[in-house]
């Protein structure tokens, strides 16, 4: 859910935000919720089967994308047209989730710098650009950079510093900001999560939401960084 949500790195909050005030934030997290389940549920039934079948490690990280699945595609009856359209629809994915996640940089450099959209889209395309530039290099001709050891690479150090350190820190101060009184505060918080129709959020969460929630958290935090480092 960290990552699928993006929901350490603000990309849920500014969608939010856009919502019109008729329906209540706490209904709409529920379909989002649900409707991203399903969508991990079928890709597990297509990723995990492939995987055993093969005998492809399905914990593997970043490379079983870019390295292994190839391999099973190679090893498939029309594994060339499987493995084209696999990709294609991964680009897909790959788009809307840059949408998703420069949404909230964009619409941060209009607020506070008073850009105007098309400036900021223009501008932060440049910059999407050069930022991608060493995971793509690091499949090619940087691939002698190892950060982790021998069969890492740049990407692998992208995905640690995004899912094992921005996503679960950036939730942790989320719910923190929205339950202590030294941010937004939890009646700030409930007041407009349960404005407008819908289903509201339990109000009887509150000890659940200040105190059990961000250990959890922490302990995710924690536990990642053992099972990435052991």
């Amino acid at each position: 859910a960290f990552f699928t949500l993006s929901l350490g790195i603000g990309s849920m909050l500014i969608f939010g935000s856009y919502l019109s005030r008729e329906r209540t934030l706490a209904g709409e997290s529920v379909y989002v919720v649900i409707l991203d389940t399903l969508v991990a549920l079928m890709a597990g039934l297509v990723i995990f089967p492939a995987c055993f079948a093969f005998g492809v490690d399905a914990g593997a990280g970043p490379g079983l994308i870019f390295v292994t699945l190839p391999n099973v595609f190679n090893s498939m009856m029309g594994g060339r047209l499987w493995g084209t359209l696999f990709f294609v629809f991964l680009s897909f994915a790959s788009l809307t989730t840059v949408i998703a996640v420069f949404e909230h940089l964009i619409a941060f450099a209009m607020d506070e710098w008073k850009w105007s959209r098309k400036k900021a889209s223009y501008i932060g395309i440049v910059v999407m650009f050069i930022a991608s530039l060493p995971c793509v290099l690091g499949f090619g001709p940087w691939s002698g950079f190892q950060p982790f050891g021998e069969g890492t690479v740049v990407l692998d150090l992208e995905d640690f510093i995004v899912s094992f350190n921005l996503l679960p820190i950036g939730s942790l101060i989320f719910v923190l900001f929205c339950t202590s009184k030294y941010g937004w505060g939890w009646e700030n918080f409930i007041k407009e999560a349960n404005t407008g129709i819908g289903p509201k959020f339990p109000e009887g969460l509150r000890g659940y939401m200040t105190y059990f929630l961000p250990v959890i958290i922490a302990v995710i935090l924690v536990m990642g960084y053992i099972q990435f480092f052991g």
